[in-house]
């Protein structure tokens, strides 16, 4: 009896264990590929939910499904252009034939990040700096093209393929800088000379308007008057045509040479005639004529003394000094 209950027992655990080895459990991203004594059983994918195994003679391998997110490491290389830069991607992939990645590739994983690497050199190697800064859509479909023929073999489809970051050399960095920064200037310089030239084209045809109607000058003058005088300046500068004066030098007469050398001999052998009053001379006293012309005559000749008593001179001019100015 005893022995029984041993034999039952057994049976029942080699029963549990069976049933344990041949029972699986496939979740949703999965999917369950069947070897039956090594060989994969055609159509006999088993999909999400509990799959049953024939025990000791099914073995079954579990492939993800979900889309794969794998980073490729930095690498060095050198463009077409000769400039030494350090280069990152990320690949994304999913599979799509779980059958032909378990049996064709050992590691698809591995296989797809080494092939990942040596597309992403030899980008490098095919494209220009600029390329590489500016033209990254370009570079990526690329990049996706060679690494999307291989593993289509594999059973594997490569969504998108991104370049990440493009480390450049610090002297690399500052001639761009250099460059750009003269650009910039470029553009600057540029945009003053176009606006100079419009300028230039508006005054003109401002100076032909003004041309045809010479009121508009002074207009114009008066306003810039009033601008001027709305700053509360004490100081007011108004603008004086120089051809006015070239004009007026052209106008002036020159006297001759020869007529100023005879004046000037006339004048020194002649003696001055002696000097009358002026015509605003302010009227004078009877009795203070003579003493004035007398005065006048003395400084005219030099025979006659002058007036040498202050009694005879100060009370003529103290009345002229009192006389009103004209």
């Amino acid at each position: 009896m005893t022995i029984f209950i041993v034999v039952i027992v057994v049976a029942v655990a080699l029963s549990a264990v069976v049933l344990g080895s041949s029972v699986r459990v496939v979740k949703q991203f999965e999917r369950g590929v069947v070897f039956r004594f090594g060989r994969v059983e055609e159509g006999t994918t088993r999909g999400p939910g509990i799959a049953m195994l024939v025990p000791i003679v099914d073995r079954m391998k579990k492939v993800n499904m979900q889309i794969v997110t794998m980073p490729v490491p930095a690498q060095d290389g050198i463009t077409r252009d000769n400039v030494t830069v350090r280069v990152d991607a990320v690949i994304y992939f999913r599979v799509v034939d779980p059958v032909r990645v378990a049996v064709d590739v050992q590691d698809y994983l591995s296989a797809v990040g080494q092939l990942a690497q040596t597309s992403l050199r030899s980008i490098i190697g095919k494209s220009d700096l600029d390329d590489l800064l500016s033209n990254r859509e370009k570079l990526n479909q690329g990049m996706e093209l060679m690494i999307d023929s291989p593993v289509v073999g594999w059973g594997l489809h490569i969504d998108r393929v991104e370049i990440k970051d493009v480390t450049l050399p610090e002297s690399m960095k500052r001639s761009m800088s250099r460059q750009a920064e003269a650009e910039r200037e470029r553009r600057a310089r540029v945009i003053i000379a176009d606006g100079e030239k419009q300028a230039a084209l508006n005054l003109t045809e401002a100076a032909d308007m003004m041309a045809e109607s010479p009121a508009a000058l002074q207009l114009r003058l008066l306003e810039t008057v009033v601008e001027v005088a709305a700053e509360k300046n004490s100081t007011l500068v108004l603008p004086f045509p120089v051809e006015l004066l070239r004009f007026l030098e052209r106008a002036t007469p020159a006297e001759p040479s020869g007529s100023v050398a005879a004046a000037t001999t006339a004048t020194a052998d002649e003696p001055s005639p002696p000097s009358t009053p002026s015509p605003r001379t302010p009227p004078v006293p009877g009795d203070l004529v003579g003493a004035w012309q007398s005065a006048d005559a003395g400084s005219a000749q030099p025979d006659q003394a002058p007036l040498r008593d202050e009694s005879e001179w100060r009370p003529a001019m103290s009345v002229l000094d009192s006389a009103p100015r004209m």
